[in-house]
């Protein structure tokens, strides 16, 4: 199946063409400042607890390709870990069986239909 063509990276002024929204540059910028500016302060010391990145590294380790890709019939490598059932819906915070590995654009794509992320940005 042909790839969709690059498009440019939505960051103001970046000259560079991506298959995403963002180029890798700033794709690492933006979710650095959406950690500072935009991420509820309960969660983030969530995330930067000790207890979350074990229990990430142990998930990625278990799992280590993208879930939601492997239903689509693709194999890509998982590099993130999201809660089936957000957490400010009552989602289990270190429960494994609420934990899924996806990739960048399988979680970007999750997070935008739930409103939990792009709706503050």
């Amino acid at each position: 199946m042909p790839k969709k063509p690059l498009k440019p990276c939505s960051y103001p002024g970046c000259p560079n063409l991506t298959e995403g929204r963002y180029c890798e540059e700033h794709k690492k910028l933006r979710e650095k400042q959406y950690n500072k500016y935009h991420r509820d302060k309960v969660v983030q010391s969530i995330y930067n607890s000790k207890e979350w990145k074990m229990l990430r590294r142990k998930k990625l380790e278990l799992n280590p390709e993208c879930e939601q890709c492997l239903r689509e019939d693709r194999i890509t490598r998982a590099t993130m870990v999201d809660h089936i059932v957000p957490i400010k819906k009552g989602g289990g915070v270190f429960s494994m069986s609420n934990l899924q590995s996806l990739c960048w654009n399988c979680h970007s794509r999750k997070s935008a239909k739930e409103g939990s992320r792009w709706k503050n940005i």
